[in-house]
Parts: structure tokens; sequence; C-alpha cells
């Protein structure tokens, strides 16, 4: 019996470590990569209509960089500030804010890292993009512009300590002596 390392020196070609398809050498595999349009031909009208809808409203912030990542539309300036998760009968939006967010709409809420919180929604309908939802958009949009200023500050720098001053220590005094010391202040 051949083990599997023996098979691997005498076949040309690899194991994919993502999807484990034997792929022959020089052949074209790419199963990680995907597009917006591979995660979101299966939609129904609605939850397409939604999609375009909220994609438009993320678009007009300004800068920044839409992308298809493994099972997510990933909406980023530096960092990801929210991302889409096409579902079979939903989508479910991701925003990463500053702060924690209790509303309906938010079906989740988790601090993901000291100055971020992630909050899960489900879109079901075109209807649902709009404010609060289009403004926590913003708000993480503009958040993320804020953390990346903040972060770029502090990196690279080192936090020093306060210099300490030495404690001296008090000694007790008597009643007696303490009792003396207010006679003669009266006197």
């Amino acid at each position: 019996m051949l083990g599997r390392e023996h098979l691997l020196e005498v076949m040309a070609g690899r194991e994919c470590y993502h999807c484990k398809q034997w792929v022959e050498e020089g052949e074209v595999h790419d199963c990680w990569t995907t597009t917006e349009a591979a995660l979101t031909q299966d939609l129904t009208e609605d939850l397409r209509d939604a999609w375009g809808r909220l994609r438009d409203t993320a678009a007009e912030f300004g800068e920044q960089r839409i992308y298809a990542s493994h099972n997510s539309i990933m909406f980023s300036r530096k960092s990801c500030y929210f991302f889409v998760r096409p579902k079979k009968g939903f989508l479910e939006v991701c925003v990463f804010l500053g702060r924690m967010v209790k509303a309906p709409q938010v079906r989740r809420a988790e601090r993901t890292s000291k100055s971020k919180v992630a909050h899960v929604m489900q879109i079901r309908h075109r209807d649902e993009v709009e404010p609060p939802i289009t403004d926590w958009l913003h708000e993480a949009y503009d958040f993320s512009a804020a953390s990346e200023v903040n972060a770029g500050s502090t990196r690279g720098t080192k936090k020093t300590k306060p210099a300490t001053t030495k404690k001296v220590k008090r000694t007790r005094t008597s009643s007696a002596a303490t009792t003396r010391r207010s006679n003669k202040a009266r006197a």
C-alpha cells in the first residue's frame, strides 16, 4: 500500500489546501477567488434590488475598494468597514462601528477589537436600505478613516511610563504629641 507522501512524489501536481482538489502541474486553479456577480447571481429579485441599493449607497460615500472575498462582498478603505454575505433569504450585513448600537435592525453586536464593534443585520427588501442603516454605514465609513489616522499616529511609537516619584514614608505621631502641638498653636 502506497502512502500519501509517496503518491505526491510520484504524481506531478498538488492538492489545493482550500478545496482539497488535485491540481495537475501547470493547470490553472482558482477556487478561492470569486466575484460580486457570482455571489449575487442566485438572489431573488427583491434581494438583488436591495443589494443594488446597498452597493450604490456605499459607493457614494467616497473612495474605497469593493471586492468579493470567499462568501462576502467587502467594502473597505484601508481596512474593511462593512461587508455583505448574500444568503438565500436575506443579505447579512456586518458593519464595524466605534460604538455599540442597540436597535431592532441589529440582530447581534460583538466587540471585535478595542475600538470596533461588529453589528450584524439582515436585509430582505430594498426599502430597508434607508436610515438608520444608511447612517450607520456612513458612520462606519467615517470611523474607518478616523481609526486609520489614529492608528497611523501611534504605530511605531513606544509608550513610556511616566517617571515615578519616591514615596516618603510618614511616621505616625502619638495623640499626646498632636495635643501638645495644638496647645502650642493656641498660645
